[in-house]
């Protein structure tokens, strides 16, 4: 079964984007190497939510040039989860699903095949991933930036005896965070042996 990682950069007090739902923060910032393109090989389905899409689409004018598309996602089955109706981009294999990601798990992760899945964001629909025990990992880049408002990484509380730190490093001035995310029921019984 493929693992469900989210992979993001947040803003020093736990921003994803901005009051005006932009990245614009993001792309200012000084990155020394890119571990992206070795990230995204192993990745074989992507997971966005309506307000990620939207500012993607318009960010990169990609209902005007959908061959931008590709620079981003490849080829990879791209779920979208929305409540609205929302365009699709020419030639790119998005998907649009309504209601709980447990209902959609199934197709994703046959579509993921034995690569993981990449929850792009928002916030909100990786915090419904880990309610459903979907999610496996957490990769984070902190930039040295903070905003008075905004959008929070991931709206949810996930204690200590849920997150593993597995590796630390240097990105130009982000610092990375890679943590592994235990599934509720397996902390549980991993506080019982403590006791």
């Amino acid at each position: 079964m493929p693992r469900v990682i989210y992979y993001t950069a947040s803003t020093l007090n736990g921003f994803l984007a901005d009051a005006h739902d932009s990245l614009d923060w993001l792309f200012v910032v000084e990155q020394a190497q890119d571990g992206f393109p070795a990230f995204i090989e192993g990745i074989g389905a992507i997971v966005q939510g309506s307000t990620t899409y939207e500012w993607v689409l318009a960010h990169e004018d990609l209902l005007a040039h959908p061959e931008k598309w590709p620079a981003f996602y490849g080829a990879r089955p791209t779920w979208v989860f929305t409540s609205r109706r929302l365009p699709g981009v020419t030639g790119a294999d998005v998907r649009f699903a309504a209601g709980s990601v447990r209902d959609a798990w199934p197709a994703i992760a046959e579509a993921a095949g034995d690569r993981d899945v990449w929850v792009v964001g928002g916030g909100d629909l990786v915090g419904q991933f880990d309610d459903a025990g979907l999610l496996d990992e957490i990769r984070m880049q902190i930039a040295p930036v903070t905003l008075t408002a905004g959008r929070p990484v991931l709206p949810r509380n996930i204690d200590s005896t849920r997150l593993r730190l597995e590796a630390v490093a240097q990105n130009g001035q982000f610092a990375e965070l890679q943590y592994r995310v235990r599934h509720p029921e397996s902390a549980a019984a991993s506080g019982a042996r403590g006791a």
